[in-house]
């Protein structure tokens, strides 16, 4: 199964494991068009805002203003790996790892 998909505006989308989400590069990125053994140059980094837990959801819902924290992804795509740099915010910051397949 590849490991990449493209969309609609030929962005190149991988599933993030440390994110739990995809990202997604334009055609800014340089790709080897390869979906089984993906890489994409130069790093990509992605900031975001964490996803609010069930119970932040429902404390938003009610009015209540929610200060989410902000995240960072910041990674290199090589050879069908994920390699995440130290800048990162989540769990799997400074390791390496096999980019998901797509379902």
């Amino acid at each position: 199964m590849p490991k990449i998909r493209n969309s609609i505006n030929d962005i190149i989308l991988f599933r993030c494991p440390g994110c739990g989400c995809a990202h997604g590069v334009s055609n800014q990125w340089q790709y080897n068009g390869n979906h089984d053994s993906p890489t994409i140059t130069p790093s990509i980094r992605v900031r975001a805002a964490k996803w609010p837990t069930d119970d932040e959801q429902a404390r938003i819902l009610a009015g209540e203003k929610i200060k989410l924290l902000p995240t960072i992804c910041h990674s290199f795509v090589t050879d069908g790996k994920i390699q995440y740099l130290s800048d990162c915010t989540h769990e799997l910051a400074g390791q390496t790892v096999e980019l998901p397949e797509w379902d």
